[in-house]
């Protein structure tokens, strides 16, 4: 593979038809999916808040698919895993640390979107060894300029849904301007391209426990980002209104070996409205 380019359209759609797999970790029964060539350092991908493993963007993880191996999953208390939710990052990682070893990886390349981007910073303070680099996506440093306001951002945007009967996602995950809605359609568009074994549904009682473990980051003291020595990759849409994109310049500033990709006009979700430059990029640095 040529790093500097993207995977081509024709890559096997591996979304669509990956089966769903299960592991036990501690007694407790995790849902997963093993996509793309085996060997090698695995790619993990480490889900937003509420996410299930339908809620990956197929062209995001079938364009890594198609040269990395890939693992999604639920973590505890998540769509099709077992157990209870944890109301902390903190124990978030902890659960994704024993899952990876659990398949018996001792190495793995970890991909952060929004609340994973949390779990993935805790898992590399908490285990270095474990992590070889990392993608943080739309997400922010422990106590990052207006993290701890996420409630609010989501009720006032899960509203504004139900006023228009439209998708949450539309107005969370992407801008207004016509290029964002366009994005948005298509988006939510390719969520339903998995017909057969889709996912168990989100409960309530999970999102309710991703906030509490998010406005808790937001507010927790910061961490010494100097410790992570990782290669890291951060990307940020420029007009995020989640997790404010000055917390991705804040992550590339404090990290020590980082480099920061903004997507103009993009919001929450900038990597799925720009999953093609965002999927050369990402194999790009996980390769060189």
């Amino acid at each position: 593979m040529t790093t500097s380019q993207a995977p081509e359209r024709g890559a096997p759609n591996f979304s669509a038809r990956a089966s769903t797999r299960t592991i036990s970790v501690n007694g407790v029964r995790f849902a997963y999916r093993r996509l793309g060539p085996g060997g090698g350092v695995p790619v993990v991908l480490l889900q937003h808040l509420g996410g299930n493993l339908d809620e990956w963007d197929p062209r995001v993880v079938d364009g890594i698919a198609a040269w990395r191996q890939v693992i999604t999953f639920d973590n505890r208390g998540v769509g099709a895993s077992e157990g209870s939710t944890p109301e902390s990052v903190g124990e978030m990682a902890r659960d994704a640390i024993a899952f990876i070893r659990a398949l018996g990886f001792d190495r793995v390349d970890l991909v952060g979107f929004a609340l994973g981007g949390f779990v993935a910073q805790a898992i590399a303070l908490r285990e270095p060894e474990l992590v070889r680099k990392m993608v943080l996506a739309a997400t922010g440093p422990a106590g990052g300029a207006g993290i701890a306001k996420i409630n609010g951002v989501a009720a006032r945007q899960f509203a504004k849904a139900a006023l228009t009967f439209r998708h949450p996602k539309r107005y969370l995950f992407f801008t207004q301007s016509a290029a964002g809605r366009r994005a948005a359609r298509e988006f939510l568009g390719r969520l339903k391209e998995r017909k057969a074994g889709r996912d168990k549904a989100v409960s309530l009682k999970t999102t309710s426990a991703h906030l509490k473990a998010a406005r808790a980051w937001g507010l927790q003291n910061p961490d010494d980002l100097s410790r992570i020595t990782h290669p890291v990759l951060v990307v940020g849409g420029e007009n995020d209104s989640v997790v404010p994109v000055s917390n991705s310049v804040d992550l590339d500033r404090r990290l020590p070996d980082s480099e920061l990709e903004l997507y103009p006009d993009a919001g929450h979700g900038g990597i799925f409205q720009h999953h093609d430059a965002f999927v050369a990029k990402a194999l790009k640095f996980l390769e060189e």
